[in-house]
């Protein structure tokens, strides 16, 4: 009795990942719609002084639908004793053609405003960080411009010290209003509410940023849950970034032991 036989197994096809080519004019329209929707669903921007510019990650999706990836090729200390100072130099590797594409240069210092009391790893990854935005920005600039957003990085701005600060910030010049001062300054402890509204606005730094992604990289943490939390890595305020970083190296920690204790 003859067997039947059996067809030949078909090999396993993975999806193909919708990708653009910056020389069809059509592709980057449409990788220009695209990315605005990215950045808004994500809230990828930082508002200054009522222009909305983009995030490094918002760059780095850019650059990934495009098949270029950035590629730390330096980042040099020039501390000296009175400053906590870094360098850093990001090339863009283009993944179809085997080319570099592009190259960016960034600093971070202990002397700019609001970074004296930054540790020296995160003046590092922050030269690090903003290497890569200006990098993006030399050939991708317009694309950001097309999707309707400011074409510089938000850590660029910061560091051109542009991000506005209370003190520039127009004072009332009524002089009839000095005496209401004391009853305003009373009813502001009476106020739990109100006290506590500045602290809501303190969302997760740079530094805390760079050290959630560097735990994410992780090989025990799965894909989901990296995809998960890059979502939602700007709705994060510093409290809760801290509590996120605690729960990562903790689920890491355990991991680990688990995998050691299996193959004991």
């Amino acid at each position: 009795m003859s067997q039947a036989v059996k067809a030949p197994k078909e090999p396993t096809r993975k999806p193909k990942v919708e990708s653009y080519d910056l020389s069809h004019s059509d592709e980057t329209l449409h990788l220009a719609t695209d990315l605005a929707k990215f950045i808004k669903e994500n809230k990828l921007t930082t508002n200054v002084q009522g222009k909305e510019f983009v995030n490094v990650e918002g760059w780095q999706y850019a650059g990934s639908r495009l098949g270029i990836v950035p590629v730390v090729e330096h980042v040099i200390n020039v501390s000296n004793e009175q400053e906590i100072k870094y360098q850093a130099k990001v090339i863009l590797f283009d993944l179809k053609s085997g080319q570099t594409v592009g190259a960016g240069f960034a600093v971070c210092s202990s002397k700019e405003q609001g970074k004296k009391f930054y540790q020296e790893f995160a003046i590092m990854s922050m030269a690090q960080t903003r290497a890569i935005g200006k990098a993006y920005r030399n050939i991708l600039a317009w694309i950001i411009r097309a999707a309707g957003y400011e074409p510089t990085p938000a850590e660029e701005m910061d560091y051109a010290g542009n991000t506005p600060t209370v003190a520039e910030t127009p004072a009332a010049p009524a002089p009839q209003a000095a005496p209401a001062a004391p009853v305003a300054m009373k009813a502001v402890p009476a106020d739990p509410v109100a006290a506590a509204e500045p602290a809501a606005l303190a969302y997760a730094s740079a530094s805390q940023k760079e050290e959630i992604i560097r735990l994410l990289n992780h090989p025990v943490v799965t894909r989901a849950e990296k995809t998960k939390m890059l979502l939602n890595i700007n709705r994060l305020d510093e409290e809760r970034a801290t509590q996120a970083i605690a729960k990562l190296k903790k689920a890491i920690d355990d991991r680990e032991n688990g995998q050691t204790a299996a193959a004991a």
